[in-house]
């Protein structure tokens, strides 16, 4: 499958990687492809980079994978209309800085249907925003993969996502339509609230008592 990735930073990289592994045809969109720093990693690991149209173009799933506030430029330089059609896996949190780390949104919205606003003929899927970078590739985590908690509007678009998340490594618990993001980002302050009081990053969420997909 051809993936593409908007962003080059530790979540985008990661991930990258990881589906490259997998056997998958990845592409990191960035508005710097041939930084030095950036040339070295695809040398070290074959992933490929490009500018966000070109990946966006090329790409039969598109991962959003930068900071809250830079989304609306991503999908902008991607190309609203380079997305539609596709699957775009939401892997953000709509994270503010005020005297703490808090949400920038919830309760009647959320940073996914906010993507979907932004791009809306993608078939937006919130996923993979409730765990460190560190632990979204191959988690090694005691009893077990842990859960990974999807949303989204198109039955086909939650398929393809599953199948990418258990290829991570991970067992998935379906949400359903991309409203349940209002709930999965506030699971994501908890795991970065957890993160931050103790320096512990290696903890993520287990759904127990149900059988959840593995």
């Amino acid at each position: 499958m051809r993936i593409g990735i908007l962003g080059s930073g530790d979540v985008g990289r990661t991930l990258a990687a990881g589906l490259h592994a997998t056997g998958h045809e990845v592409t990191v969109g960035s508005r710097t492809p041939a930084a030095a720093d950036l040339v070295a990693w695809c040398e070290r690991t074959g992933v490929t980079a490009a500018l966000p149209a070109e990946t966006a173009a090329a790409a039969e799933v598109v991962v959003l994978a930068t900071a809250w506030n830079g989304v609306p430029d991503a999908i902008a330089l991607a190309g609203p209309e380079r997305l539609a059609g596709k699957v775009l896996i939401d892997v953000t949190n709509p994270l503010r800085f005020t005297d703490r780390l808090e949400l920038a949104v919830g309760h009647d919205d959320s940073g996914g249907e906010q993507v979907q606003r932004l791009a809306p003929g993608a078939m937006v899927v919130k996923a993979f925003n409730t765990v460190g970078f560190e632990l979204m590739v191959q988690p090694a985590l005691a009893d077990g993969p842990g859960t990974m908690f999807i949303a989204g509007d198109d039955e086909r678009a939650r398929a393809v996502t599953t199948v990418l998340a258990r290829q991570l490594g991970w067992a998935v618990h379906d949400c359903g339509g991309l409203r349940a993001a209002r709930l999965t980002e506030p699971l994501a302050m908890l795991w970065i609230e957890h993160a931050l009081r103790t320096g512990v990053r290696s903890h993520a969420f287990r759904v127990i008592g149900v059988e959840a997909e593995g």
